[in-house]
């Protein structure tokens, strides 16, 4: 798809003013996200995104359209996973529920702004070096094996953990323990203080860029397009604020959520490698985008099915060893 430099402006104008509008009607006043107002949100984030998908299905083609909900879909169950790692940081920090929203606006924002500069990069080196796809493909899939590998030993993240670029701000920049509401710096007896607000929001940012080392391979190896590319990973993570209110406590329950991913991750990256070997001369099969959207659908709905139902079993369990009065057994806590 060609674009051009008015398109491309035109597009990012667009996205800023729709930014602008979640900002002053829901995020402006600091406050705790109902369950309602993060449903409302999500649908909107949502609907937009199908609207643009459509809209590319009109002014462009139908490959095109297809490849950028086949992108958006994969970076927003990509996102997802990002939720935990969001949740054991607004624990790490204590941020107060009414600061929380601010707090993933502005952390979402960075990320935004550091993805745009990968997938430069990367459509830089796309361009240039067709051996590249080689690269991603295979990363792709030995991060699939690293996450199959982690969902087996069953280690369950409960504390987050500073990255290198947190440390040095905070070594390097005097800051204060107390939160004054959503001021990024204070002065106190004079001197210049980072309040935990900015902390958290570049935690936030940063952590990002380690999803965003799988996320970015994984849907150029969907498309070649930086526009559709980026506008995919901007929709899925405009909505991630929202999303985060609203399946917030539905995470724990996503058992799979890792074995889902990881099958994605594998089949983008034999689809890049058969795409580099393709390119290279060699007549192999390519994977079309329909196929990919419908396989990375598929994998998501059993996921989800799989997950839910493994709770469920897990909760009826533990009922069980409980007993009906709660604790161990129901003879003994009777007295029998």
């Amino acid at each position: 798809m060609d674009v051009s430099l008015n398109v491309w402006l035109l597009t990012i104008v667009g996205l800023c003013a729709l930014i602008a509008v979640d900002f002053f009607i829901g995020g402006r006043k600091p406050h705790e996200v109902s369950l309602k107002e993060a449903g409302v949100w999500t649908t909107v984030w949502i609907v937009l995104a199908v609207l643009f998908g459509f809209g590319l299905l009109f002014f462009a083609d139908a490959e095109t359209s297809g490849e950028f909900f086949a992108g958006f879909v994969t970076e927003k169950s990509l996102s997802v996973d990002n939720l935990f790692v969001f949740v054991l940081i607004m624990a790490k920090f204590a941020v107060p529920p009414i600061y929380q929203q601010r707090v993933l606006m502005v952390g979402v924002l960075i990320a935004l702004v550091l993805r745009a500069v990968f997938i430069a990069a990367g459509a830089a080196a796309i361009s240039t070096f067709s051996w590249v796809f080689f690269i991603f493909g295979a990363f792709l899939i030995w991060t699939a094996w690293k996450l199959i590998k982690e969902a087996r030993e069953d280690h369950e993240e409960d504390e987050y953990e500073e990255n290198r670029f947190l440390k040095m701000v905070e070594r390097r920049v005097p800051s204060t323990d107390q939160y004054h509401g959503t001021k990024l710096f204070v002065v106190e007896n004079g001197k210049r203080l980072m309040t935990p607000m900015l902390i958290v929001m570049l935690a936030i940012g940063s952590t990002d860029v380690l999803f965003a080392l799988d996320s970015i391979p994984a849907i150029f190896g969907l498309t070649e397009d930086p526009y559709i590319v980026f506008t995919a990973n901007a929709f899925a993570l405009m909505g991630l604020r929202q999303l985060y209110f609203l399946i917030g406590g539905l995470l724990r329950k996503l058992v799979h959520l890792s074995y889902g991913l990881s099958v994605i991750l594998g089949f983008i990256g034999v689809k890049l490698v058969l795409h580099a070997l393709h390119e290279a001369g060699v007549h192999v099969p390519e994977i079309s985008i329909p196929v990919s959207l419908g396989v990375i659908c598929a994998v998501l709905v059993v996921t989800t099915v799989t997950s839910l139902a493994a709770s469920r079993k897990a909760e009826r369990e533990e009922q069980g060893r409980k007993g009906p009065g709660g604790g161990q057994g129901g003879k003994e806590d009777a007295g029998v």
